[in-house]
């Protein structure tokens, strides 16, 4: 584990070692506010050399789930605030990983008065739980009007704002899993005839935007994004796979022009081998490698130069020294299934740490 342990310096990145603790949805934020018991969990886990949050919503309407934390009011950068302070404590560098689900959320999860949006008002299969219902079907979305996108842009402007006031050391856009970003991309969510439908290009154009408008806020060393290549989650459902490909080529090396600081992979085995070595190809800065990795995968994945950090999720979720548990190659804790997205600190905060017999 040579490698993976080791300083990590790149382009605008410079982190204590090769491993970033993964974005999970944890539901812990009460009220959508960051709290002192995710500053604990955040803590915790600060051996990782990078930490990105769980999603956090730009806006109200990007609060598809229940107990998600958001970015949009004062009361919540105060939030945010405590994690960051937690984090840089321990030498650790954390980017806030913003999440707009779009059209996969329920009425019931939202406040007031407010609507899931998405590209078209086409309605995802599937159910989603609630606090208060239980598990519904996802609401049918509004489709975004051109003055609706123009929002949608400046809350992520917005929301990056915030971050960098909270102390975040970047933003990680959530184009993946099928929420508000990715569902533009795929035509099976996206049957739009304007400037944001249709082709490659145009279904692009929203995260290209976003991606533009933040880096000129924020600074795009600050900027990084996530993408789920091929992947089905959410309702996204397959569509042609040469344009698959071609999409996340064309995204790449647009991003690279923007000079965005990495692109985080959601690695799946659909994903060819030929889409891989296309991003690697076009985009010159970092790239991450998540999903289904071991400390010894991993390492490879460095040394071959197929990936420049690796992001592990469930390994930190039930190893609060899963950095040091690698170190010294110990067992790792089972994962408490039942309490991912409980309220409490319980399957949260209380995952024991090693000690040797």
């Amino acid at each position: 584990m040579k490698k993976l342990l080791t300083p990590f310096e790149k382009g605008s990145l410079k982190f204590k070692n090769h491993l970033v603790m993964a974005p999970m949805t944890r539901s812990r934020a009460i009220g959508n506010l960051p709290n002192e018991l995710m500053a604990n969990y955040y803590a915790q886990r600060s051996g990782a050399g990078l930490i990105i949050t769980e999603g956090t919503s730009p806006s109200p309407e990007g609060l598809g789930y229940p107990r998600i934390p958001g970015i949009y009011s004062e009361a919540q950068v105060v939030g945010w605030k405590k994690v960051t302070a937690a984090v840089h404590q321990n030498g650790s560098k954390i980017f806030l990983q913003l999440m707009h689900t779009g059209r996969i959320a329920n009425v019931a999860n939202l406040p007031d008065g407010i609507q899931p949006v998405g590209p078209s008002d086409i309605k995802a299969a599937g159910e989603i739980f609630t606090d208060s219902l239980g598990m519904q079907e996802h609401s049918v979305p509004v489709a975004l009007s051109l003055d609706g996108i123009t929002r949608v842009i400046a809350d992520f402007v917005n929301a990056s704002k915030n971050a960098i006031l909270a102390g975040f050391d970047g933003v990680e856009l959530h184009g993946a899993n099928g929420y508000l970003l990715e569902q533009f991309l795929n035509p099976n969510a996206n049957n739009r005839t304007d400037l944001y439908g249709g082709n490659l290009v145009n279904r692009s154009r929203l995260i290209l935007e976003i991606t533009e408008a933040i880096a000129t806020a924020i600074g795009p060393n600050k900027v990084g994004i996530r993408f789920s290549p091929f992947s089905q989650l959410s309702d996204q459902g397959a569509y042609d796979t040469e344009e698959v490909h071609q999409t996340y080529t064309y995204l790449s090396s647009e991003l690279d022009k923007v000079g965005i600081a990495y692109i985080h992979l959601s690695t799946n085995p659909e994903i060819p081998e030929k889409t891989y070595k296309a991003i690697r190809a076009v985009f010159t800065n970092t790239i991450i490698i998540c999903n289904g990795l071991t400390p010894e995968t991993a390492e490879e994945k460095l040394l071959d130069n197929s990936a420049d950090l690796v992001a592990f999720g469930r390994g930190f979720l039930a190893n609060p020294d899963f950095i040091s548990r690698i170190e010294k190659n110990v067992p790792l804790n089972d994962i408490d299934y039942g309490t991912l997205y409980s309220p409490d600190e319980v399957g949260y905060t209380d995952y024991s740490l090693y000690t040797s017999k």
